[in-house]
């Protein structure tokens, strides 16, 4: 897992670019918004997925790891990945949840 980061040859970084990316890799997107102190405790999924964040800073911890996102960043989370996951700060999360199923 790497936090991949927006590359700006792919134009502004705006929710409908970011879910035109994803969808060209294959996710299905949904998008989420997490107020401050939102909490995931480890948990995992059956499928492989992809938390990008448009705005805030989320928290992704995992295999000993801690991934900070902010915007424009996404963290690839294969399927079986015991990770948690917060809100970091005071500043509403806006992320697009990618799933491959």
């Amino acid at each position: 897992m790497e936090i991949e980061h927006w590359d700006h040859s792919w134009g502004e970084l705006n929710e409908p670019n970011m879910r035109r990316r994803l969808e060209e890799e294959g996710y299905s997107v949904s998008r989420y918004d997490y107020p401050p102190g939102t909490y995931f405790p480890d948990h995992t999924h059956s499928f492989d997925k992809k938390d990008a964040v448009l705005r805030g800073r989320f928290l992704i911890r995992a295999h000993g790891r801690e991934f900070l996102l902010g915007p424009g960043d996404a963290v690839p989370v294969p399927a079986g990945t015991v990770h948690s996951a917060e809100v970091i700060g005071d500043e509403t999360v806006v992320s697009l949840d990618a799933s491959k199923y």
